[in-house]
């Protein structure tokens, strides 16, 4: 039987990104271009200037996928996207592309959400059965879910706040490491010479529940930097970049137990521990949730540095997880901006008692 080839593309935010892969989880091309140099000076993601940028390489990099794969577009049998969320004129770039080449070439277009390309990876690298526990961490989201199959997630808890690299960056920033804040901070707290020098709040733990909170910890760090006063030392930052980046790890872990917990009382049969998103590549945290996998004996999953932050390949593969249950979309698919996995669940109430401001 021929394998699916499936022609992914995602622009949600900074990263374009074009990737081939077949149904047999065979990566055949996965090509990224980061736009690190365009944002770096503005300290953060420009919505405008990201979107002109996908709309100049996109085309680039889908030719170049195809080289890489040693196949043309008259090999592809149909073509994913990511249709949201994400920032809305990167989202249209993409979408766009990959519906002129489904109506010219006559092919299947499925608009994949970008958070299930993230949940779905490690059925890709590591063929994980479904249902699993889902810990999605990156710059715009922070939630467990629960996975039971493609299109089917239930919320356990997401924050109330700020998402966890939105914290590695805003902190990184206070430290004086420069954008992009996750990379960097990690880089910095290897460097640590007194990781337990700094007390820092563990917002949540121990706290019914499995939503996080991350603000009131981005507070405590701006206190110590004002209180050491002046230009930073190297130990200093380093110091602070370990304490800020173990109780991080601390406070996943202890959200993590509790939804451990509901999540066997879901599934009694069990199932593994999965992390995804940008953030899951940070090492630190991998090995604290592979400790508490192991004492909570779970597999615990976490997809290869490359597939955590944003690429293409996820969406593919998504597309093709979507395709196997015969679910394609029209091509008058409107770009989404907002597109919650679980729409069912409640918005996370923070201490203002207003909804939170998370991307989802």
């Amino acid at each position: 039987m021929t394998a699916m080839i499936v022609l992914g593309i995602e622009t949600s935010c900074d990263e374009t990104a074009a990737a081939i892969v077949t149904d047999a989880r065979e990566i055949r091309a996965d090509v990224v271009l980061s736009q690190l140099d365009d944002h770096t000076p503005y300290g953060g993601v420009v919505p405008e200037i990201a979107a002109r940028a996908h709309l100049e390489h996109l085309d680039g990099l889908i030719r170049r996928a195809l080289e890489e794969s040693g196949l043309g577009l008259g090999d592809i049998d149909a073509v994913a996207a990511t249709g949201g969320p994400g920032l809305i004129g990167g989202v249209i770039v993409g979408v766009m592309t990959a519906k002129a080449i489904a109506a010219a070439r006559g092919l299947p277009f499925v608009a994949v959400n970008h958070l299930e390309g993230h949940a779905l990876t490690a059925r890709l690298t590591d063929d994980v059965p479904f249902p699993y526990l889902l810990l999605l961490v990156s710059g715009g989201h922070c939630q467990l879910l629960v996975v039971e199959g493609v299109g089917r997630y239930r919320r356990l808890g997401t924050t109330i706040d700020d998402a966890v690299g939105e914290a590695f960056d805003k902190t990184a920033k206070l430290l004086g490491l420069g954008y992009p804040g996750g990379p960097l901070l990690e880089k910095a707290a290897a460097q640590a010479t007194n990781p337990g020098r700094f007390d820092l709040p563990r917002p949540m733990v121990g706290r019914p529940g499995c939503d996080f909170s991350f603000s009131g910890l981005k507070t405590a760090v701006r206190r110590h930097v004002e209180e050491l006063g002046g230009p930073l030392s190297v130990e200093d930052r380093a110091d602070l970049a370990a304490a800020f980046q173990n109780t991080v790890a601390e406070v996943m872990a202890d959200r993590c137990a509790r939804a451990m917990r509901q999540f066997k009382d879901l599934h009694p049969q069990g199932g593994a521990l999965v992390v995804a998103g940008g953030v899951a590549a940070n090492k630190a945290l991998r090995a604290r949730l592979q400790r508490l996998a192991d004492r909570e004996g779970m597999p615990f999953v976490a997809p290869p540095l490359r597939l955590c932050t944003d690429n293409a390949a996820m969406i593919a593969w998504a597309g093709i997880e979507r395709l196997r249950l015969g679910q394609t979309d029209p091509l008058d698919f409107a770009p989404r901006p907002r597109w919650p996995l679980d729409p069912t669940a409640k918005p996370a109430i923070g201490k203002a008692g207003v909804g939170s401001g998370v991307k989802a």
